[in-house]
């Protein structure tokens, strides 16, 4: 018994004292770098969309934070919009929405949306790449813009589905 266990521990020594290979490369400073080239464009709201999203104080201030963060050159910039972009989204999803737009499928683009918030700054923090999460926001932004157009566009009278008169 005692053999058995001078071996286990012979064992485990040798086993704790192997060298090994850091767990992750070190990233260079021009991989961490924000590229704000590679942001895409907004997408553009119809008209008809324009004219309710004017009265909905809550996601004109969204709108104007997204402006800002296409101004962002590097990582502190880029911070700041993050953490501006994350408190106005917390007031829009407290706020009312119109009627129109009261519906589980802009809310739930804007929860996506919050969702790649969280993961750039998340990123920011944690020291790793900005521009992949960064780009992957403003789809989830780009998104709930075409959901409002979607919503605008194909617009149907219930009555005449339900039939009912």
């Amino acid at each position: 018994m005692q053999k058995l266990l001078g071996i286990l521990l012979l064992f485990s020594v040798l086993l704790g004292c192997k060298k090994t290979e850091p767990a992750s490369a070190e990233t260079t400073g021009e991989e961490l770098a924000f590229n704000y080239q590679k942001l895409p464009q907004k997408t553009v709201i119809n008209e008809k969309a324009t004219a309710i999203v004017e009265t909905w104080e809550e996601f004109k201030a969204l709108n104007t934070s997204m402006d800002v963060l296409y101004k962002a050159t590097n990582n502190e910039d880029l911070s700041l919009a993050i953490d501006d972009l994350i408190e106005k989204e917390k007031a829009m999803e407290a706020g009312q929405y119109p009627e129109l737009f009261d519906t589980f499928q802009v809310k739930s683009r804007q929860m996506v949306l919050r969702t790649y918030l969280y993961k750039t700054k998340a990123a920011i923090l944690e020291k790793q790449p900005t521009t992949e999460p960064a780009v992957q926001m403003l789809d989830a932004y780009n998104a709930m813009r075409k959901q409002l157009n979607v919503i605008i566009s194909s617009q149907f009278d219930v009555k005449l589905i339900l039939d009912e008169e």
